[in-house]
């Protein structure tokens, strides 16, 4: 394998292993070269923001695969203008057993999975046969460092930014054996001071993992995200929020969100979609991803696309009708310029890639071309 199609998070070391000795391929190479040969060419010159913050041009990559400060300024050399730092918590929290990433092969002609089709509950299969257009398993259950070692770090990634460019934090609350909901809240804002406190201009709160349960997504209670963006924009005042959803089906339910959080003032934005929720199997049909819980996985990539565009619509759709103003910011499938450029016409505002720019370092600075 090249290096230009060997992805920067290695699927075939732990997590712990990419954290201590990743990015791989390209990125590598970025973070050896010179620093001022960090990506000036590939710069546009779009007059684009991200939550208020300009930028060269409103792509990057979203919570995921970027997992420390050295993946972050890798990603901006290579031209991935918005870099989101891996979701922090309020205390160290351990990953998936390995592996967590397989290929993931949806039965439709055209690799899509479908939300609320009988192929999610019955099994996909997935294993090591990764194939383009790329879909992968997303099973790591959040992993983050203790504060102590991801505020220095996400500290110097936000220094690491070129003109233009902006590393963008991702926090999420964590819930623990016999928290009440109260206590979740508080460590939603304690998280998110956290964060503030080591310069970010921007955050994403994510209220979508996957691994907190198939049917117990924070971002399934709207009422709930209301009162913790109220929670959180008291400790971080004017710092633009914004919240990372999973796919909502009922049109009602996505019109409470944003009432409960635009409508009252929390939330500047929404980045939508995370991942779908999917029973893996192996080719013999048994449990794909080894251990208790692990029966379903979020998958992301090129089977999401046609889900994350739909919610992007259907915001985007709701913010006319309401007459309310928010960002919204595309993710899910994006692999190639058009799928950048189907997102734009879907109405986001920014787009961004987490399993087609780890395949394809070079995926910005093709955007950027076209």
């Amino acid at each position: 394998m090249n290096q230009q199609s060997e992805p920067f998070y290695d699927v075939n070391r732990t997590y712990e292993d990419n954290y201590e000795q990743g990015p791989f391929g390209a990125f590598a190479a970025a973070l050896d070269a010179p620093e001022q040969a960090a990506d000036a060419d590939s710069r546009g010159a779009s007059g684009e923001t991200f939550m208020g913050v300009p930028v060269n041009l409103a792509f990057g990559i979203p919570a995921g695969p970027l997992l420390n400060s050295r993946f972050t300024t890798a990603a901006f050399r290579m031209g991935f203008d918005l870099a989101t730092y891996k979701t922090v918590r309020s205390r160290a929290w351990g990953c998936n057993p390995f592996p967590n990433v397989l290929a993931v092969h949806p039965k439709s002609a055209d690799g899509s999975l479908t939300p609320g089709s009988a192929e999610l509950d019955e099994g996909v299969l997935a294993d090591t046969n990764y194939e383009r257009p790329i879909s992968i398993s997303n099973s790591f259950g959040v992993p983050s460092q203790d504060p102590d070692l991801w505020q220095p770090d996400m500290f110097r990634a936000i220094e690491a930014a070129g003109p233009g460019q902006l590393l963008v934090p991702g926090f999420q609350g964590s819930r623990v054996a016999g928290m009440s909901e109260e206590d979740y809240i508080a460590d939603h804002a304690t998280t998110a001071r956290l964060v503030k406190e080591t310069g970010a201009k921007v955050m994403v709160m994510n209220t979508s993992c996957p691994n907190e349960g198939h049917n117990r997504l924070l971002c399934h209670d709207p009422l709930l995200i209301g009162r913790i963006t109220e929670a959180v924009k008291r400790e971080i005042g004017d710092t633009p929020l914004m919240v990372k959803l999973a796919y909502i089906p009922d049109d009602a339910a996505l019109e409470l969100m944003v009432r409960s959080t635009v409508g009252r003032g929390t939330v500047q934005g929404f980045s939508t979609i995370n991942t779908i929720s999917a029973r893996l199997v192996d080719a013999h049909g048994a449990q794909a991803l080894p251990g208790k819980g692990r029966e379903r996985s979020g998958v992301c990539g090129h089977a999401i696309r046609g889900a994350g565009l739909d919610m992007v619509a259907r915001l985007a759709a709701l913010r006319e009708r309401l007459g309310l103003d928010f960002a919204i910011n595309g993710v899910g499938g994006v692999t190639t310029p058009e799928d950048y450029a189907a997102y734009k016409r879907a109405g986001a505002d920014s787009v961004m890639s987490a399993t087609g720019a780890m395949w394809d370092a070079e995926l910005a600075r093709r955007i950027k071309a076209e």
